[in-house]
Formats: C-alpha cells, sequence, structure tokens
C-alpha cells in the first residue's frame, strides 16, 4: 500500500469502506452520522477512495434464480499454447459466464456460469469444447456468497519483531 492509500485507509476509512459495502446506497447523511463525520466531510473522504482505486465500483446484487437463471456452475477449463488468446476473446463473448478467473495448477481459467436449465448449461459447455477440455461442477447451496473486507493489515518491521 502507498502512503497515501494507508492514510485514506484510517479508522474512519475503514468505517465508510465496511458501510458502503454492506449498503452501496445509503445517503452520505446517514454514513457520515455512522462513522462520525458531517456529510461534506464524508462525501469528501469517499470521493478520494474513489480516485484512489479503492472504491472501483457500485453495482446491485441481483437473485440468478428470479433472472431465469436457477443453475450456477463452476466450469474449470485447460487451456494450452494458440488457444488462450481465442478463451480470453470466448469468455468474454458467452453472457451466462458471469466470471472468468486465469489460476495456476492444472486448471487454465475458472468460470463462474449460469443457467436456466441443464440443457442451457451443456450448451454452454458445448461452446467451450472446441477448444478445450472442461470438467462442470454444480452449485447444490451457497454458504457464503458475498462479504465485506477489510484492507489488509500492514507488518511494520518493529511488529514483525516483536511476534
Amino acid at each position: 500500500m502507498t502512503e497515501d492509500t494507508t492514510k485514506l485507509l484510517d479508522v474512519i476509512g475503514k468505517k465508510i469502506l465496511a458501510e458502503l459495502q454492506e449498503n452501496g446506497r445509503i445517503p452520505f447523511t446517514e454514513l457520515g452520522k455512522r462513522v462520525g463525520l458531517s456529510t461534506p466531510a464524508v462525501m469528501d473522504r469517499v470521493r478520494r477512495l474513489e480516485d484512489a482505486g479503492i472504491i472501483v465500483g457500485y453495482r446491485a446484487d441481483v437473485d440468478l434464480s428470479k433472472m431465469g437463471y436457477p443453475l450456477v456452475a463452476f466450469i474449470a477449463v485447460n487451456v494450452v499454447g494458440d488457444f488462450l488468446p481465442r478463451m480470453n476473446k470466448l469468455a468474454r463473448s458467452i453472457p451466462e459466464i458471469l466470471e472468468c478467473h486465469r489460476v495456476t495448477g492444472a486448471t487454465t481459467f475458472i468460470m463462474k456460469v449460469v443457467a436456466g436449465s441443464v440443457e442451457e448449461l451443456e450448451k454452454t459447455i458445448d461452446r467451450l469444447t472446441p477448444y478445450v477440455a472442461t470438467t462442470t461442477s454444480m452449485v447444490l447451496s451457497s454458504v457464503v456468497t458475498r462479504r465485506s473486507i477489510e484492507p489488509k493489515r500492514q507488518h511494520t518491521q518493529s511488529s514483525v519483531r516483536r511476534a
């Protein structure tokens, strides 16, 4: 973390981030009350957190099943050589792929995919398989779907020596 980032992530900054991660639509007046700042001061702090790239966006969480996608699956994809650029492009082009992460190990990519039915999931898998080998895991239930996160605590040399 840079020095500027460290300053922004003081006790107040951490409280602001915690509140915004729980409710990104909280009014600035209410946010200010919760963190102990005036409305203009909290607006300035949020703007600075955004400008520093700590807050990168706001979004609405939706119920996937109510959107017509009751099935969620993770697809492990193994890609070699020249197929990497094709897979990057293909993953970006399939709207049912909600997330695609390049990972280490025997698998090249892990994709979070939604589908309206098993048949739709099969079609998505078929769009991937001309290029790669896949392994699909269906989600039965989700224990943790979203979690707020605090900035990682930085260790100083003196705190490391005392440990």
